[in-house]
């Protein structure tokens, strides 16, 4: 299947799920304050418990920003695949 523009939509659609996955990061290491090693140290990272207290992985705050972040790229992410596919 070829897109509107004449282009390959397989290329088209593969390099903006790679390009999704960037900007994700880039925009929670922006409105977080992390650094890239922080962030993926943080992705990788459970929540604990130490002398009989939970220690979270991420903050309430961090999972609000996070979950907020997500829902932001999954629309322009939608937008992106209408425009490339032509189908809502």
């Amino acid at each position: 299947m070829e897109s509107k523009k004449g282009q390959n939509v397989l290329f088209m659609l593969h390099t903006e799920f790679t390009t999704v996955a960037l900007h994700f990061r880039e925009r929670v290491c922006e409105e977080c304050r992390f650094s890239t090693p922080t962030f993926y140290r943080k992705a990788r990272g459970k929540d604990k418990v130490v002398d009989g207290r939970p220690i979270p992985a991420l903050s309430n705050a961090e999972k609000d920003k996070i979950r907020e972040i997500g829902e932001d790229i999954k629309e322009e992410f939608i937008s992106v695949i209408t425009n490339i596919t032509g189908k809502k």
